[in-house]
């Protein structure tokens, strides 16, 4: 057995993220973006590029880390689906958990957190767009409510391969 699960379920606390967790956050979002196919970019994110990009975050109050022995171990964001106005009342959430907390619970608190918040906000539903082969996240958001819609065959590309996009919905209201 991985001794990241003799470890057991870790004691997570869930906030608000900060201005100054931009760091922890880009380097968990970084790491996602050169080791896995759950971000569709092969480039990873640059401080200014983050501090812009999480500020976007934290101004519609939609940006949350999860800490675990004090060290940011993930974060969560919900953001305009599209841009068009007829979508406004649909956001589309994103998970992200440090490589070495994957399995301790983390991502479900932060999910769980996010769709109490965007609830909360007043809106209507939430999409998650997953690689079809992530079958971790695909769990995760069943866990919390939110049903395949479909998949979309080979609509992205990263590594040298063609990716699918698998479609959940959480209805909100």
């Amino acid at each position: 057995m991985s001794s990241i699960y003799a470890r057991g379920p870790a004691v997570v606390a869930v906030r608000p993220a900060r201005p100054e967790d931009v760091a922890a956050v880009r380097a968990i979002r970084n790491h996602a973006v050169e080791h896995s196919t759950a971000l569709w970019t092969e480039t990873p994110q640059t401080p200014a590029e983050a501090v812009t990009w999480l500020a976007a975050h934290l101004e519609r109050g939609s940006a949350f880390v999860a800490e675990t022995g004090g060290e940011v171990a993930g974060f969560a964001v919900y953001g305009p689906w599209r841009d068009l106005a007829g979508y406004r009342h649909t956001v589309e959430n994103s998970v992200y958990v440090r490589a070495d907390r994957h399995g301790l619970g983390i991502g479900s608190a932060l999910l769980a957190t996010l769709v109490t918040a965007a609830r909360e906000a007043g809106h209507h539903v939430m999409i998650a767009g997953i690689e079809a082969g992530n079958t971790a996240s695909i769990r995760l958001h069943e866990r919390c409510g939110f049903q395949n819609v479909c998949t979309v065959a080979e609509v992205g590309t990263k590594f040298g391969r063609w990716l699918d996009l698998t479609l959940m919905r959480l209805p909100l209201t």
